[in-house]
């Protein structure tokens, strides 16, 4: 019997109970011990062994993970099911909730699902790497399918040119690793029309770092890397991640890898719908093994920093914040979301 990997998206309320989260995990524990959560709103599980258990094929249990996560908890999901993390999670980011899309372990039906799939879906394709393939006259997943791994590897790299012709083929070895992952948090910026303009992009990653760092500093932790995602007005994304020179909690160093990031990125005239940012790996201030080594040009934003977070403590978030944000600053509030 092959892998069934299981992908699961929910559709998690704004301002939920801060026990959901575990009280989901749980849930999906009873089903199988092999999860994997992902924040803020997905999850991951190796069905292969359950099977048996609960004497019912892929579709089968697949629906009785959604109607219990619905009953239980009040949850509506979207669900993606196939032979590996890739295949699940592909299938999942194109099924609409309280649905599921199951693909069967035959070489057809892996074939008939991802050969007209766009590129740009594969994971680890961003847009620079999708406009250079596109130079090429590759624009499917079925096109990188049929052109040799050296090919790709002149066109990206060695390393890079491999693991697509591995995903285009259908391959990805990655497990699913029921570790918990380090804490996180996560804010978002929703634009009012879908936006193009880069400065527009970076103003709202700046907005971002400085919700994070803000809250860092307040719950007394740093972060050591940054995930940023960003959504395309087509429902496609992009993320990326990216380990912080240093563990931080301060908003002048988080908004530097998150621009650092951004740029890697190679959107150029991308139509954006929204940008996240994510602090990942969090843990206690007081337990930083290393002293940051600041440039003299940081004292002042980090000095003008500490002071901003005693008035924000007395007064609210809203009273100050980066000059660059004064802006617009009303739409900043109502679209920067925890």
């Amino acid at each position: 019997m092959g892998r069934h990997i299981l992908h699961l998206r929910f559709d998690v309320p704004a301002g939920h109970e801060a026990d959901l989260p575990e009280r989901l995990r749980r849930l999906l524990e009873d089903i199988t011990p092999r999860v994997q959560m992902i924040e803020p709103d997905s999850a991951v599980l190796d069905l292969t062994g359950a099977l048996p258990y609960w004497r019912r094929d892929a579709r089968g249990l697949t629906e009785l993970v959604q109607l219990r996560a619905l009953a239980h908890l009040g949850l509506n999901s979207a669900a993606g099911c196939a032979g590996n993390r890739m295949l699940a999670a592909m299938a999942c980011a194109l099924t609409p909730l309280d649905r599921r899309t199951v693909i069967d372990d035959s070489p057809e039906a892996i074939t008939a699902f991802l050969r007209p799939r766009p590129v740009r879906e594969l994971p680890g394709v961003g847009a620079k790497t999708a406009t250079t393939l596109a130079e090429f006259g590759l624009h499917t997943v079925g096109d990188v399918a049929d052109v040799p791994q050296l090919t790709l590897q002149r066109l990206l790299g060695a390393r890079a040119g491999r693991t697509l012709h591995n995903h285009a083929q259908g391959n990805d070895t990655q497990i699913v690793d029921p570790t918990p992952t380090p804490a996180s948090i996560s804010a978002e910026h929703h634009f009012g029309r879908d936006e193009l303009n880069p400065a527009h992009h970076q103003r709202a990653l700046l907005a971002l770092a400085d919700n994070l760092g803000a809250r860092l500093r307040g719950s007394g932790q740093i972060a050591t890397g940054l995930t940023c995602t960003v959504h395309y007005a087509d429902s496609s994304d992009t993320r990326r991640s990216r380990t912080l020179p240093e563990a931080t909690q301060h908003t002048v160093l988080l908004a530097r890898t998150a621009y650092a990031v951004y740029e890697s990125l190679g959107l150029q005239r991308a139509r954006v719908r929204s940008i996240a940012l994510r602090a990942d790996a969090l843990r206690p201030a007081d337990r930083a093994t290393r002293q940051l080594t600041l440039d003299a040009r940081d004292d002042k934003p980090l000095a003008i920093e500490a002071v901003a977070d005693r008035a924000r403590a007395r007064y609210g978030h809203s009273l100050l914040y980066p000059a660059s944000l004064a802006i617009g600053a009303e739409t900043r509030r109502r679209d920067v979301r925890s």
